[in-house]
């Protein structure tokens, strides 16, 4: 497990820039598909803080990602695991990280206040991407895992959902079957419930 620190390594330093410029480029520019708001509001200010903590992981398995859960680093706002061994078919990847919500919730692993999501390189492409200019500063292939506290996660979403944030693009992204999951389990964080 590394964590990203001027690092030496090219693909590594090439990663961390295509991360940056894609979160200046693409991530904090308002978008209609977002209620003209940007796709992320917190990304820049996150990479600007150095409150982005990158983790690279280059063997099979799911070691690496077990430990940062394991142990999240508050030191961050979001942490981001770099796989370059990904899980090949994007649906196994995807539902093994909504398993891993559920997991992380019924006290698996010693912290329960975690969110995970991930994007993966075979994902469709949505609409929004598809008009999105921007040149990759790799051609190496790598799934990402977001990691991040659950807690805070759920209260920038209930700010962005008051400005209309998720009204544009709730059928193309299920945002409302997800914003309600991550609702639900924030409940039972919070109160011990998932009723109230």
């Amino acid at each position: 497990m590394k964590t990203f620190v001027k690092s030496e390594n090219g693909l590594e330093k090439a990663v961390y820039r295509e991360l940056v410029d894609w979160s200046s480029d693409v991530l904090s520019k308002v978008s209609p598909h977002f209620n003209n708001l940007p796709p992320c509001p917190y990304a820049k200010k996150a990479w600007k803080d150095n409150k982005v903590g990158l983790i690279f992981n280059y063997q099979k398995g799911k070691e690496i990602f077990y430990k940062t859960v394991s142990n999240y680093s508050d030191d961050f706002d979001l942490t981001i695991v770099i796989d370059f061994k990904f899980e090949e078919d994007p649906n196994d990847f995807h539902f093994f990280l909504d398993e891993m919500n559920d997991r992380i919730s019924d006290g698996e692993f010693s912290d329960k206040d975690i969110w995970v999501m991930g994007f993966h390189p075979y994902d469709e492409e949505s609409e929004f991407l598809e008009e999105v200019d921007f040149d990759p500063h790799t051609e190496t292939e790598y799934s990402m895992t977001f990691v991040q506290r659950l807690t805070k996660l759920q209260e920038a979403a209930k700010k962005l959902e008051q400005i209309g944030y998720y009204e544009s693009y709730d059928d193309e992204y299920d945002a409302r079957e997800i914003y309600e999951k991550r609702e639900r389990l924030h409940r039972r964080l919070k109160d011990g419930n998932e009723t109230t």
